[in-house]
């Protein structure tokens, strides 16, 4: 199979040729350490400074809001535990939702065995937040509130600016994962009233292990890493130069690009989303139709495994998942599908199709072709369905 079609984008993206052109000197010549004062270490602290810079502008900050991580996954980590412990002494009550991505939900875990008391809040069927909710969940001893910006399984965007203003009031910092959101909507921490704000380099088009924190003037975070002074004393090890000057790259297009292309990924979403509707029977789009992401597909078929439909499609030469990268090949379901009320059958067949700028609607036509092939294979092959449609047949 010589054709590839990559609609996997929410799991991680190409890293561009631009961003891989910018990092290329960082791997050969420029490769002092940023530490060093003589020339070659000092170019790398500049190009570092660079980066931030590229960041900061992204979310109209300023760029010493801006602290370097591996990516979502340690920003996430980094700013639940470090507020817990820092505030241990104010309260131990954290509210979250129940369809966040495990890099929150698995830090919550953790926290809670430690003698934290933890709120996951309730969505509506398409995964909303409601702000009403949440506050009142607040209490004297509440924190910390974690709320994704956006949903990496289905898309659903969150009202942050809205539950950042009604949080005004309230001492608890406010964090949101953005990992999903950075360079796919305008985000504004400052604006929004967010504290904390986590992203990852490789969800827009730079390197793998890379991402940042965003940490707001005045709020204090314990180092997570200790070790020398990278980071301002705040996170140790000699940094990853080629990494974050790739990841500074991407960020600056994602931002540049960002009015050019969201319009053209909502157009194709909202095309396969009709192909798919119209063509397909027994299916359910999960997720919301306005307030979602531009590229995100994420629909459920009856009589079928997720997983299994992912392997034909990938014999097609289609790349797609069942579920996000994290989970994938777990036996459980999606959490977030359960979350927003789809039985578990449902929840198991459902698919995640997520495009990218380069996506063409001549690649949605042959998905969209080689996914009803494969439903249709995969239907005539399990019993319930024989039956199903049998009698359908016969009223």
């Amino acid at each position: 199979m010589n054709k590839r079609i990559y609609l996997d984008n929410a799991a991680t993206t190409r890293i561009s040729d631009e961003v891989l052109e910018t990092m290329m000197p960082y791997l050969k010549e420029e490769y002092g350490n940023p530490s060093s004062i003589y020339d070659l270490g000092a170019d790398n602290k500049r190009a570092l400074l660079t980066a931030r810079k590229q960041i900061a502008g992204v979310l109209s900050c300023e760029p010493q809001n801006i602290y370097f991580t591996s990516g979502g996954t340690e920003s996430d980590n980094w700013a639940l535990i470090g507020i817990a412990e820092s505030r241990a002494s104010q309260g131990r009550h954290i509210i979250t939702s129940k369809i966040e991505h495990h890099a929150v939900l698995n830090t919550c875990k953790y926290l809670e065995k430690r003698g934290y008391e933890i709120t996951h809040l309730d969505v509506d069927e398409q995964g909303f937040v409601q702000p009403e909710r949440l506050m009142r969940a607040l209490r004297q001893d509440t924190i910390l509130v974690s709320i994704m910006t956006a949903n990496n399984e289905i898309g659903t965007i969150q009202p942050i600016g809205k539950i950042g203003c009604l949080l005004k009031e309230h001492p608890a910092v406010f964090h949101t994962d953005a990992v999903q959101a950075f360079g796919h909507i305008p985000l504004s921490p400052k604006q929004w009233g967010v504290d904390l704000l986590s992203a990852s380099s490789h969800k827009f088009h730079g390197p793998k292990g890379c991402g940042f924190l965003y940490i707001r003037d005045g709020l204090k975070l314990p180092a997570f890493l200790h070790g020398g002074k990278q980071e301002r004393g705040m996170r140790a090890g000699t940094e990853n130069v080629a990494g974050i000057v790739g990841m500074g790259k991407a960020a600056e297009l994602a931002g540049t690009r960002m009015k050019e292309h969201e319009p053209y990924q909502r157009s194709l979403r909202d095309y396969m989303i009709h192909r798919i509707e119209s063509e397909i029977p027994y299916c359910r789009l999960n997720g919301p139709r306005r307030n979602r992401l531009a590229n995100n597909v994420n629909v459920s078929f009856s009589y079928v495994e997720g997983e299994t439909i992912v392997i034909m499609l990938d014999m097609e030469g289609i790349c797609t998942s069942s579920a996000s990268a994290c989970s994938a090949g777990q036996s459980a379901s999606s959490h977030v599908l359960r979350e927003i009320g789809l039985p578990e059958d449902m929840a198991k067949g459902a698919l995640r199709f997520t495009l990218n700028e380069e996506t063409t609607k001549e690649d949605i036509d042959y998905t969209v072709e080689k996914l009803k092939e494969a439903l249709e294979k995969s239907r005539k092959l399990n019993p319930q369905y024989t039956s199903f449609a049998k009698w359908n047949m016969r009223r």
